[in-house]
């Protein structure tokens, strides 16, 4: 069998002073269980500890270490972290040298340190460890340090019989089942069908941005919830209850819809989200209590790893996610994009949406060939088109009359389509040149048809 033990930091003395970026253990426990779940179905507590039973999942992997490596570098994804992470073939064994490489002198939790019970045997791997990596020894430590027993090694060369008089059948049976001589029994841990997650604040909070940190917690549940179904979502919904000596006109809480560029598991992208939203929030009441709830949850595809190693554009934060951010600090009709629309008139074209409404529907576009332009169509519109002076019946532009190169390109339409006032409508009826100017090179020009209210000659768009 093979064996991995998880092991979370170690509480701060002081948490109050802990920083954010640093989840309690009580959260932490059970994501870190809902996260390792995309590594094995076998999964189950252990203590302090989460263990995992590999051995069927190690071909899929690529071979132990990659396995290993692999942990190690996708616990940040879900905003946890390890302390140490060990491998036995028995989950007691993994535990207690998971415990003992975390006391080794250079060991402060800052980085993951690793423990490897598989390259050597058990025995001469666990024998020297101090009583306190097995936790039924550390109870017995006082009597067991007067007989002179200072290492696992020392309490099994005990004799059994004696030993299991003193201290108990629990201690034998604890020894057995880390060395491999008896089995032990585990509950796995699986994930709810639906998550939904709420925290008790310790104390209330009127600012806004004060409720992140305590977020964050339900947020590394959700990340590692979502990994153990190898999910993603788009959007989460964070609700609060206000105090309830709150004033009479204050409603019972409030809740904010955060919304993703794309599909994603990835706490930080969603925390810095979350983030921006609550600068912008005013808070009505100290608030008590804080609940969090999944959007729709998809499954999200994993992409392949490239062959080549990452270089620094490769680092910095995807597009989606900028434009995002901008669309929550500067509002959603700041960040704009735009979209093609199948119309025949230059100007209608084309429209400008906020950047986060549904892409355009192309197939519209991609099924009317008609609709595109056959004619070149200019780089740069006028708004409104320019009237140009006359000369002999020619259209003059910068002083000097154009020349006619190509044309007419005839473009009527619209007259479905009520203008803006609402009492008129943009129907169109004009023929298109493509003409030539010695001052500003190519241009595109128009000609009024059968209309008396504007008869002439325009300046509609620019060629780069």
């Amino acid at each position: 069998m093979h064996w991995l033990a998880l092991l979370s930091p170690p509480a701060p003395p002081d948490e109050a002073a802990a920083p954010s970026s640093s989840p309690r253990p009580e959260a932490a426990a059970p994501a870190l269980a809902w996260w390792a779940l995309q590594f094995s179905p076998r999964v189950a507590a252990l203590e302090e500890a989460v263990v995992l039973e590999v051995a069927a999942s190690l071909r899929l992997f690529g071979g132990p270490e990659a396995l290993h490596q692999r942990v190690a570098e996708r616990i940040g994804d879900a905003g946890l972290s390890l302390a140490a992470l060990a491998w036995a073939p028995t989950a007691l064994a993994a535990l207690a040298l998971a415990r003992g490489a975390l006391a080794q002198p250079g060991a402060t939790g800052e980085t993951c340190v690793r423990a490897d019970g598989l390259s050597a045997p058990l025995a001469s791997l666990l024998d020297p460890l101090p009583l306190f990596t097995l936790s039924a020894a550390q109870a017995q430590a006082p009597m067991l340090a007067r007989l002179g027993c200072r290492t696992l090694g020392d309490v099994r060369r005990l004799p059994r019989a004696a030993l299991s008089r003193r201290f108990g059948p629990g201690l034998l049976r604890a020894l057995d089942q880390a060395y491999g001589q008896a089995p032990q029994a585990h509950a796995w841990i699986t994930a709810p069908e639906q998550f939904q997650a709420r925290l008790e604040l310790p104390q209330r909070l009127d600012n806004a941005l004060a409720l992140l940190q305590h977020a964050q917690e339900l947020l590394r549940q959700l990340c590692a919830w979502l990994a153990a179904r190898h999910a993603g979502i788009e959007a989460f919904e964070l609700a609060w209850a206000h105090d309830a000596m709150r004033a009479r006109d204050i409603g019972p809480g409030g809740r904010l819809l955060v919304h993703s560029a794309a599909l994603t598991r990835d706490f930080g992208q969603l925390s810095r989200l979350l983030h921006e939203h609550l600068l912008r929030l005013e808070l009505a009441a100290p608030v008590a209590e804080l609940s969090l709830q999944a959007g729709e949850v998809r499954a999200l595809e994993e992409r392949s790893a490239s062959l080549l190693p990452a270089g620094p554009e490769q680092a910095k934060e995807p597009l989606e996610q900028l434009l995002m951010r901008l669309s929550i600090r500067l509002g959603a009709q700041a960040v704009r994009c735009g979209q093609l629309q199948q119309d025949h008139r230059l100007e209608q074209m084309q429209r400008w949406v906020a950047w986060n409404e549904s892409p355009p529907n192309t197939a519209a576009t991609a099924a009317a060939p008609e609709a595109l332009p056959l004619c070149p169509q200019p780089t740069w519109l006028l708004a409104p088109p320019l009237r140009l002076s006359l000369h002999q019946d020619q259209p003059v532009y910068g002083g000097a009359p154009l020349q006619l190169l190509a044309g007419p390109q005839r473009i009527e339409g619209g007259w479905w389509q009520p203008a803006a006032d609402g009492q008129s409508s943009l129907h169109q009826q004009r023929d298109y040149f493509l003409a030539s100017s010695p001052q500003a090179g190519l241009l595109w020009i128009f000609q009024q048809r059968l209309s008396s209210e504007e008869e002439g000659w325009f300046l509609h768009g620019l060629f780069a």
